[in-house]
């Protein structure tokens, strides 16, 4: 990596709902940039209550009186000013809180989480913020497939659980999105429902809120392309930049796309192996998923270079 032009941790923030998808998007982040280089923190860690008293308290962990917003903020400041914390840890498959886990500031560190963005002062503390916004059915999916393999959670119950959250995603998790300078939404192909690996397309709204990666030398506006960019309204009526790589893109187009990111960050070059795959995917590639990697990574660089000084 190229001499530093900032003296503290560059922070990314990852928000989203329950098995969006963020600890496989943060995994690949982490690669590229080289992992002894990269703290990663989960703001689940900070849940005040373990699985059997939130069921007895009938509060679930999407809600901020269920998790330790005030020590979330304290631990973001003083990991961007470069000091340690004694960071809590909760045991997703025991759902238990266990020994605190000691982590030092490295040079970027990614936080990922439910409620990464719920007050101003953490917001203050990220470089980059992204929210990841899948397709609602996808996101059942991978969370039923996650949760009965790893939590401990039979199929019925996951089932439960996410009708129970409703309300609190409504009040507490969406509002976030407004606050990202991407969102990401991966999206299983037409007439493809059942897709949710390597085929599936993927949206980035980009926000004028950061400098994007120029990709306009690739885009040749051919309808079987693969990647498309076109300036759009969002949801609340502001325009975007909206970046669509499909899960069919030709192999010759997403090389091409690669080579341009790389092309960016010259500096992780040498890790360029290491992206594009997903949870139970094995070695198999994702496109879509190694081209949204390779970006989130490109602001990061960026971010330490000093071009996003804040």
């Amino acid at each position: 990596m190229p001499e530093r032009r900032i003296d503290r941790p560059v922070i990314l923030g990852i928000v989203g709902d329950s098995a969006a998808g963020k600890t496989t998007l943060t995994a690949g982040i982490a690669a590229i940039l080289g992992r002894e280089r990269v703290a990663t923190i989960c703001t689940d860690d900070y849940h005040k209550y373990d699985r059997r008293e939130r069921a007895e308290r009938k509060i679930s962990a999407l809600h901020p009186d269920c998790n330790y917003i005030d020590i979330m903020e304290q631990h973001l400041k003083l990991l961007r000013q470069g000091q340690p914390i004694l960071k809590p840890v909760y045991d997703h498959s025991t759902g238990t809180l266990v020994r605190p886990e000691y982590v030092a500031p490295r040079p970027y560190i990614i936080v990922e989480g439910l409620l990464g963005y719920h007050t101003r002062a953490m917001r203050e503390c990220y470089d980059v913020k992204v929210y990841l916004e899948p397709d609602e059915n996808l996101r059942i999916r991978w969370k039923i497939q996650r949760d009965t393999t790893k939590r401990g959670y039979t199929r019925e119950q996951v089932l439960q659980q996410i009708e129970e959250r409703v309300p609190d995603v409504r009040d507490f998790i969406k509002p976030q999105r407004t606050f990202a300078d991407i969102v990401v939404s991966f999206y299983p192909p037409e007439g493809q429902e059942e897709e949710s690996g390597p085929r599936l397309n993927v949206r980035h709204i980009m926000r004028p809120t950061l400098p994007h990666p120029d990709l306009t030398p690739i885009l040749d506006g051919t309808p079987n392309g693969g990647i498309r960019l076109q300036l759009a309204r969002d949801i609340d009526g502001k325009p975007v930049d909206v970046l669509e790589i499909m899960g069919d893109i030709p192999e010759g187009k997403a090389k091409r796309v690669e080579d341009l990111l790389w092309s960016l960050i010259p500096e992780a070059s040498h890790l360029r192996q290491n992206v594009g795959t997903y949870e139970g995917g094995g070695r198999t590639i994702s496109h879509p998923l190694a081209l949204t990697q390779l970006i989130l990574a490109y602001h990061m660089v960026k971010a330490a270079q000093g071009v996003y000084a804040i």
